[in-house]
């Protein structure tokens, strides 16, 4: 009759689980399995060992565990006995039990144990609390459970560049392509491979990077300047719905491009494309008919908008006065009616997603305009704070009340200030004149 574990009619050899807390359990074993099976016992029972001459003491081996590892002990001692007779795939049925196993084989020298366990969790799926466990356990055991971390070791950069350049491509598709249900994920996966968190980038984006970009950037914008040109077509009209459609997912994958662009420092051909066609747009908003349409789209452009006008706020793109000046004199008021038009609605009981357009966008867009008003000549401020002045009982948005107050200090101490210029020894004899 085969041996197995709670025998005592053939055991030779009791095994004493016991915990600090008082529990304690006697399992009567068989000598010639424990030393076969595991290097521990093997030693623990040669007449090598220290107490081996003490009376009993080579009948019963004490091993003492933990609470949350005594019933790993138990099974493990039970595996001992099946280890070379079933095949391993049939032995364990989840990851947590088979690491704890795992766990007591190292600690107990289970050579055919551990080669069970290392291939079983090599081989299977890993939950993501599962795989924590791994690396606070596995890392400490050494080169016989090395092919478990395979799958978690960092790749060399070449292969990282073709993840990146190969998502790059799907994440910029044409709105048209019969794979666009994979462009959120491959959009989500770029951005989170540049970012730094608590770890590094993944990728540090060189000029061959950006240029694989800039590239994909190109492709967008003809994209874009192609259905603004489409929908502001009359020859069109017919298919100005779906046409429309296609520009808001276009403004999508555009808004999302500015946040790749941002952290590459790249804004500049996306600022200038947005600025050259910012009239074109605002019309297009303009002629939409359907409600769903105009929301949609100026959702998008307000996505945007609040991207680019953050690069020239911020000096990322350096603009001339007039760029900057018609950016303004464009995108003020259409930003205005926009955020008066979503309240307004938000207001009346609608529920609609796309409506609740983060405060931080808001507030970002007040930012900007600010900054880029208090950059214009002074005259030009002037002409801007007039008219949002003689408009404030309709006007709540952007509030440029800040800009209103640098302009009547600057305004104020204007002449003294620059006067002061000419009278500086490491100037010239010309004077600074300040703008009527």
């Amino acid at each position: 009759m085969d041996d197995s574990v709670g025998d005592r009619s053939t055991s030779d050899v009791v095994v004493r689980l016991r915990t600090k807390d008082g529990r304690d359990e006697w399992l009567y074993c068989h000598s010639h399995i424990l030393t076969e099976q595991s290097k521990y016992f093997a030693d623990r029972l040669s007449e090598k060992w220290p107490t081996c001459q003490i009376l009993d003491s080579r009948n019963c081996v004490e091993v003492f565990c933990l609470e949350s590892t005594f019933d790993y002990h138990v099974n493990l001692l039970r595996l001992l006995y099946v280890i070379t007779d079933i095949p391993t795939d049939d032995l364990w049925n989840d990851v947590r039990t088979v690491l704890g196993i795992l766990r007591v084989a190292f600690d107990l020298e289970c050579k055919n144990i551990i080669s069970a366990c290392v291939n079983y969790l090599e081989a299977v799926p890993w939950e993501e609390d599962e795989e924590e466990e791994i690396l606070k356990v596995i890392p400490h055991m050494g080169s016989e459970v090395e092919p478990i971390l395979a799958r978690l070791q960092p790749v060399n950069s070449s292969l990282i560049r073709q993840i990146f350049l190969s998502a790059l491509r799907v994440a910029t598709l044409s709105p048209f392509s019969n794979i666009n249900d994979l462009k959120p994920s491959a959009q989500e996966q770029l951005e989170y491979m540049l970012v730094e968190d608590d770890d590094a980038p993944l990728l540090m984006a060189d000029a061959e990077i950006k240029l694989e970009v800039n590239e994909c950037v190109k492709s967008l914008l003809k994209t874009f300047n192609s259905l603004l040109e489409i929908v502001l077509d009359p020859v069109h009209s017919d298919g100005k719905e779906r046409n429309m459609q296609v520009l808001v997912f276009c403004l999508t994958d555009l808004a999302w491009m500015c946040r790749i662009l941002k952290r590459l420092e790249t804004m500049k051909e996306l600022v200038s494309n947005w600025i050259d066609a910012s009239n074109k747009i605002v019309k297009v908003v303009e002629q939409a008919s359907v409600a769903s349409e105009i929301i949609d789209t100026r959702v998008g452009i307000v996505e945007v908008l609040a991207k680019v006008l953050e690069a020239i706020k911020h000096g990322s793109v350096i603009l001339p006065t007039s760029k900057r000046l018609h950016m303004v004199k464009v995108w003020l008021p259409f930003v205005r009616t926009t955020k008066s038009l979503i309240d307004s609605l938000a207001n009346n009981g609608a529920d609609d997603p796309k409506l609740k357009i983060d405060s931080d966008v808001w507030e970002l867009l007040e930012s900007a305009f600010v900054s880029i008003i208090l950059a214009l000549p002074s005259g030009e401020q002037a002409e801007i704070i007039t008219e949002w002045l003689q408009n404030q009982h309709v006007i709540r948005y952007p509030d440029l009340t800040e800009a209103f107050e640098v302009w009547c200090y600057r305004s104020k101490v204007a002449k003294r200030r620059l006067s002061l210029v000419g009278d500086n020894p490491g100037t010239t004899g010309t004077s600074f004149q300040p703008s009527a």
